[in-house]
């Protein structure tokens, strides 16, 4: 099983590199900000590889097309739900665990 991009981006041009900069240029407005003053107090190895990473995973939902729609549907309770034993019966049609 591998993972496919829902919205842009692909193995060799991410929608968002995970480096300081592309990073840094995909967050939105004070973001930004926060995100230079963790990494600025970061120590070099797994605590700096945290930062990256968690920043990372905000900066990928900054820069998803469909995140303004779902933010509104889910302000309004309109955001599609699906239970986890649906799931589960989805991964069993699939043959998956």
């Amino acid at each position: 099983m591998s993972a496919q991009p829902v919205h842009g981006g692909t193995a060799d041009q991410p929608r968002v590199f995970r480096t300081i900069g592309g990073i840094s240029n995909a967050l939105r407005g004070s973001r930004r900000a926060r995100f230079f003053a963790e990494l600025l107090e970061a120590h070099q190895g797994p605590e700096l590889d945290g930062v990256l990473n968690a920043w990372w995973g905000r900066a990928m939902l900054d820069t998803d097309p469909d995140r303004d729609r779902i933010r509104a549907a889910a302000e309004a309770g309109n955001l599609p739900i699906t239970s986890m034993d649906d799931v589960f019966r989805r991964r069993r049609e699939r043959g998956l665990r």
